[in-house]
């Protein structure tokens, strides 16, 4: 027996197997932890229905399903099997993916691929709490005598996700007391080694850590949790500050220098947004719901592209819509939206998830899931080779182009995350689990329990985001009352509600509503948003066009190349088949609906995000501009003045362009100048 196990029960008791049995997935949180609007359901509770279900599928019989298959850095070795190969954060971000994907799907063969996963981390959980990949020490054949002998606490972070979501499926008996185990050596040992003592990720990503921490206390209600989180934020950056100061938003936009780079690394910055939510729960104070707030309100202003995403290459670089954006900042920027809407209730945090997921998150990977950008350009009339106004364009310039491991290989394994998580999130649990929310909307078909004790199944049959109606269908076993939520988006003016054909309600936008009555089996609720084609305004007086939650663009007809280079294997290049330098007549922009002619298709059960398959088209005049070329391989934005107008050289002769959803696009025009 190592010194630091019998160090650490001296003060701690290690838990053992049976200390514990299974608990109700809670949909409360346990005093003193503050009260939520809403609580995540367990996994497995929502099966995703057509496209959605689709888009899961392409990724289970791809990477999702495949990537220990045929990629090296997991395939070979694996250090979280026990091995000598990826011990860090990779496999953990393959796992935070897939797990979730096998329970939504109910995949037997993917349960049992990650199964093994977890139970090699379940079953070796050293005597002193600490777990994951063998050590330098340990594969010496040495035991751990210390903290200092362990390793970076970051990748533990991420497998403390992928484990917790695995019991909130299963119920696993061993998982409270491992991660009680853990935590108890982590509350031990972070004085001597705290977050920051292996990397600054760690210390940038801590509430992350904090985030397993209060969900352990819910199942728990182990006191010592409450000052290990309080630990845990004290150690992680202050995003509380930075977001609620503001001062540092503005400094993101004009600094690209070394100095504090991993305060506006894109992807931490994602991360960060939710760790003053977590501490709220914590602290039950409202300045730290503020200062996210703020933070993103800031983030949206300085550095915010059309496609809801705010700009990261990797740090944050304004508002131009030629700066890159990270796939790995889409996919955590959605997961912290994801925790946020629970714990604060704002219907802005539902629009904005809403608005990153069916623009921003479906360009950036090709239609069979293998390959992804590293960065995707909001205005991207080529991809290629190149380091363009990257602030981090990397050596060998891979960091636009499609392929499966091209620029950095974070992304390779942290991209799975993104549609999984976002479908385990489309309903939430309210009024301590008799209720249900609807505050995302995708096809799909819910199970839970609602009012008092009686299980219910709803179905949500829609096309949305493509479609304007959305319905409902419960089924119960006997009569039973309960409140049922209904999320308004913010796009929407008059949103109406029918209950069995009837109409019962008109509301505006930007609102949680509430349907709190006796339900019966085969009531039918619909819910009918309209969708109107609007502008938003963007950099150097840029303008978009939306239509409900998806921001169009204009469809690039593009001829794909294959390449290769040995350091990254294979990639794809897209250059342009077709004109793209267009400004829209200021008459378009100050009247859409007379100037935009809106055709739309049926949407099938095997869609697949790609200019073929668009369901609904915009046209409409544009104008070229002769001048606006691609200088250094970037298309750098026209000023539309103050006047209204873009003032250089403009063609008179109008012409027709087609604008698809953007998430349909790979080369596109998203923010254009508005000319005569």
């Amino acid at each position: 027996m190592n010194r630091l196990f019998l160090t650490l029960t001296a003060s701690i008791t290690l838990i053992g197997l049976n200390a514990y049995s299974q608990p109700a997935n809670r949909n409360t949180n346990r005093a003193p932890l503050a009260p939520q609007p809403y609580y995540e359901l367990p996994l497995g509770a929502i099966r995703p229905d057509g496209w959605l279900r689709h888009q899961l599928t392409i990724m289970r019989d791809g990477p999702t399903g495949h990537l220990d298959d045929y990629y090296p850095k997991i395939k070979n070795d694996n250090g979280w099997l026990g091995g000598k190969g990826d011990g860090w954060e990779e496999t953990p971000y393959w796992l935070d993916g897939a797990v979730p994907l096998a329970y939504l799907l109910d995949d037997k063969n993917l349960k049992e691929k990650v199964q093994k996963y977890i139970d090699w981390n379940l079953d070796h959980q050293r005597s002193n709490g600490f777990f994951g990949p063998l050590t330098q020490k340990e594969l010496a054949g040495r035991p751990l005598e210390s903290c200092a002998d362990g390793a970076d606490w970051w990748p533990r972070m991420v497998m403390l996700k992928v484990i917790q979501q695995y019991y909130a499926a299963t119920g696993d008996k061993r998982v409270i007391p491992f991660m009680t185990n853990y935590f108890k050596y982590q509350y031990e040992n972070l004085k001597n080694c705290p977050l920051n003592k292996w990397s600054e990720w760690a210390e940038s990503r801590g509430g992350d850590n904090m985030m397993s921490v209060y969900w352990l206390y819910n199942q728990t209600g182990d006191p010592f949790l409450l000052d290990l989180a309080d630990k845990l934020y004290k150690q992680t950056t202050n995003w509380t500050d930075l977001l609620g100061g503001r001062n540092w938003a503005i400094g993101a936009a004009v600094n690209q220098t070394g100095q504090k780079w991993m305060d506006r690394h894109a992807v931490n910055v994602g991360m960060g947004l939710k760790m003053p939510a977590e501490y709220y729960r914590g602290k039950n104070d409202k300045k730290y719901l503020t200062a996210v707030k703020t933070g993103f309100s800031d983030l949206m202003s300085l550095h915010g592209l059309p496609h809801g995403m705010f700009s990261g290459d990797e740090d944050l670089h304004g508002n131009e819509p030629t700066q890159g954006v990270e796939l790995c900042a889409v996919v955590e920027t959605m997961f912290s939206l994801e925790e946020i809407i629970g714990i604060s209730g704002d219907p802005a945090y539902m629009d904005a998830l809403e608005r990153i997921t069916f623009n921003a998150l479906p360009t950036q990977t090709t239609d069979d899931y293998h390959s992804r950008q590293y960065f995707q350009i909001a205005n991207q009339v080529q991809v290629s080779r190149g380091v363009f106004d990257f602030s981090l364009p990397f050596g060998r310039g891979m960091n636009n182009v499609f392929g499966p491991y091209a620029g950095y290989t974070c992304c390779t394994a942290n991209m799975h995350q993104g549609w999984t998580k976002f479908a385990t999130h489309l309903w939430y649990a309210t009024d301590s689990g008799k209720g249900l929310a609807a505050l995302e909307y995708a096809p799909n078909t819910v199970k839970s329990v609602v009012g008092n004790g009686t299980t219910v199944t709803i179905q949500e049959a829609t096309n949305y985001p493509f479609d304007e109606q959305i319905k409902f269908t419960i089924q119960l076993d006997k009569t039973t009352s309960f409140p049922f939520d209904l999320r308004i988006p913010g796009w929407c003016k008059a949103a109406t509600v029918l209950i069995n054909g009837q109409k019962i309600r008109s509301d505006k936008g930007g609102q949680i509503i509430r349907l709190n009555r006796t339900w019966k089996n085969g009531d039918k609720v619909t819910l009918h948003l309209p969708m109107e084609v609007t502008t938003s305004n963007w950099a150097k007086n840029s303008r978009a066009l939306e239509r409900g939650p998806l921001v169009y663009a204009l469809k690039v007809e593009s001829e794909i190349t294959e390449k290769e280079i040995r350091e990254e294997g294979k990639y794809y290049e897209y250059q342009p088949k077709t004109p793209w330098n267009y400004g829209i007549p200021k008459a378009v922009i100050e009247d859409p609906a007379k100037n935009i002619m809106v055709s739309q298709k049926p949407v099938s059960e095997t869609f697949v995000w790609n200019e073929a398959n668009a369901p609904i088209e915009l046209k409409t005049t544009g104008k070229q501009i002769p001048n606006w070329k691609l200088v250094e391989g970037v298309a750098r934005q026209p000023v539309t003045t103050r006047e209204g107008v873009y003032q250089g050289e403009v063609d008179n002769k109008p012409e027709t362009i087609t604008l698809i959803p953007y998430g349909c696009t790979k080369l596109r025009v998203v923010a254009f100048p508005v000319v005569p």
